[in-house]
């Protein structure tokens, strides 16, 4: 294996700096990684090392809700190392049985990466830690972030198009091919931060807060075609699931999630449109009014 870094990454149609691929690096390969376990595997795993599951690793992991929280243990490489050949391979097949993310096939890598890999596992899967990541280089990691995502089109729109939106959403453009310093900035704050909200674009933003500035900020109505129109998908309740906003001449600006690897990023109004949808919500459409925040 050999290392492959760079001072610089493009992702999703994004430049991402080297700082930001380092903070990527601690979130996907964590040196104290989380592991679910069962009654059996705690029995003979033990307690792990003291670490935290902060919000970034929720994420990377599909680790969420307190019941799961108080079922994971962790572990570091040098006690990940000392468990019997046959606990870790439990272990990480367990990790595949209850959903935890990023325990990857041997098959899905290069195979001169496969033995420094295959310990790290059952022989069939492994999860990576940092000093593999690091042999390895940075693809495994940047292809994480772009799994199952469009590239953001902030490029191919043009400065008539940003001109015209700014007036009314005079952070959009700023926004506009970037990614938060963490995870919990989300769908909503990206919308406000556009309008200009102050600090709601870096912010895990509730749907109270949102709603509130919906009612103040916006009116019923709007049009995909010209900049301000917010659009929310609701679901069965009226609960808001996810909100965009158009910039104009066919383009919108939103966030897919509150996790560290979703951008800011502008697709055509069909592609987020399409993207946004889920089974039973339904979009609706506000308009904000020019004067909302003179």
């Amino acid at each position: 294996m050999r290392r492959v870094h760079s001072d610089s990454s493009h992702v999703l149609g994004i430049d991402v700096s080297a700082r930001t691929v380092e903070r990527w690096r601690s979130w996907f390969a964590p040196e104290v990684q989380p592991f679910h376990v069962d009654t059996d595997l705690r029995r003979v795993v033990g307690a792990g090392v003291p670490g935290h599951l902060p919000l970034e690793l929720q994420d990377s992991f599909l680790l969420y809700g307190e019941e799961i929280r108080e079922r994971v243990v962790g572990l570091d490489r040098p006690a990940f190392d000392a468990l019997p050949p046959g606990v870790r391979a439990s272990l990480v097949r367990h990790q595949v049985a209850s959903g935890r993310r990023l325990v990857p096939s041997l098959r899905s890598v290069p195979s001169a990466w496969r033995p420094a890999l295959r310990q790290s596992g059952d022989g069939h899967r492994f999860v990576w830690w940092p000093d593999t990541l690091r042999e390895c280089g940075d693809g495994p990691l940047l292809r994480f972030v772009a799994d199952d995502l469009l590239a953001s089109r902030h490029v191919q729109v043009s400065p008539s198009t940003w001109e015209r939106a700014r007036a009314i959403l005079p952070g959009a453009q700023g926004l506009a091919g970037t990614y938060a310093d963490c995870s919990g900035p989300n769908c909503f704050g990206t919308v406000m931060g556009a309008a200009g909200v102050d600090d709601a674009a870096e912010t895990w933003m509730q749907r109270e807060p949102f709603e509130e500035w919906l009612h103040d900020a916006t009116r019923p109505g709007g049009d995909d075609a010209r900049p301000g129109t917010v659009l929310v998908w609701r679901d069965r309740d009226g609960l808001a699931l996810h909100a965009a906003v158009t910039l104009g001449d066919g383009w919108a600006l939103h966030k897919p999630s509150q996790g560290w690897m979703t951008p800011r990023k502008v697709l055509s109004v069909p592609d987020a449109k399409r993207r946004a949808r889920q089974v039973g919500a339904r979009l609706s459409r506000r308009l904000i009014s020019p004067a909302w925040n003179d």
